[in-house]
This record gives C-alpha cells, structure tokens and sequence, in this order.
C-alpha cells in the first residue's frame, strides 16, 4: 500500500473520499461543493494537512485522514489532531485505516508533537481496537477520561 500527503493538486480526491464519508454516516450536509471549496481551503492551511492511502497496485486513493495541529501552552509544543479517517467500501479491511493511523503518528512526530488526539463514536468498536491497537487511550490526558464536548454556534 501507498500512503502520501495529499497536495492542493489532489483537492478533488480528498473531496471525493470526504463526500464518501459524509454519505457513508448518512448525511446530506454539507454539499458537495461545500465539501470541496472546504477541502481546497485547508489544503491551504499550513496547520493542517490530509493523508491519503491507496491499495497495492492502486494509484486512486481509497482513503484518507485529516490532520489539524494546535500549539498547547501545556506542553509548549503542537498538539496533532485526528479529525477525520475514512476508508472507502472497495479498500476495508485491507489494512489502510492503520497505515493511515501510523502515518498520522509519524507526521506527528515529524513536527514535534506531543500528543495526538481524536474522537470516536464510543458505539465505534473496531475504531476503537484500531485506535487502541496503535498506543491511543481514552485517557489523553491523564488522570481521568476525557470527553468531547461541544455547541454549534449559529
């Protein structure tokens, strides 16, 4: 398998592969090209970037990550955030979800990162035993067990 760093030429796979997503959770929003203007914006963005994996012998992606950094006043180095993984229909369970978790955690690293972080549906368990699998806890921050919270803002 091939996993690379998607670059502003790749907007309409990344796009593609997060419609994908959005369909595959059953949703309509945002548009397709909403989705597309957003991806090709934060292909932009220097704090953020996506990974995209392919299968041997396959040049087309069938999968990807999102990755946002953050600067923490707690660590003073970034933080790396796991926003969004998806592997298309025609590519599970081909091992690209954890080549794409382990090349999260290198870019990570490569950057000088000191924790990686992501939210998973907790009804989500294969996420979560791949996720485990691969050194991440529920306890990011230890000593307790952290949620995500959250309000949409009009």
């Amino acid at each position: 398998m091939r996993v690379w760093v998607a670059g502003p030429e790749e907007v309409d796979a990344v796009a593609d592969l997060m419609i994908g997503f959005r369909n595959h959770m059953e949703r309509d929003q945002p548009s397709d090209e909403s989705m597309r203007s957003t991806a090709a914006e934060i292909l932009g963005d220097p704090a953020a970037e996506y990974l995209l994996a392919a299968p041997d012998g396959d040049d087309g992606a069938a999968a990807v990550c999102q990755l946002r950094y953050r600067l923490s006043i707690w660590t003073g180095a970034e933080d790396c955030w796991l926003e969004d993984l998806f592997v298309s229909d025609r590519a599970r369970r081909s091992g690209l979800g954890r080549a794409l978790v382990g090349a999260a955690l290198d870019r990570a690293r490569e950057r000088g990162c000191r924790r990686v972080e992501l939210d998973v549906d907790d009804d989500n368990k294969p996420a979560i035993a791949l996720y485990e699998s691969m050194g991440l806890s529920l306890e990011s921050k230890p000593p307790g067990r952290n949620y995500l919270m959250g309000r949409r803002l009009p």
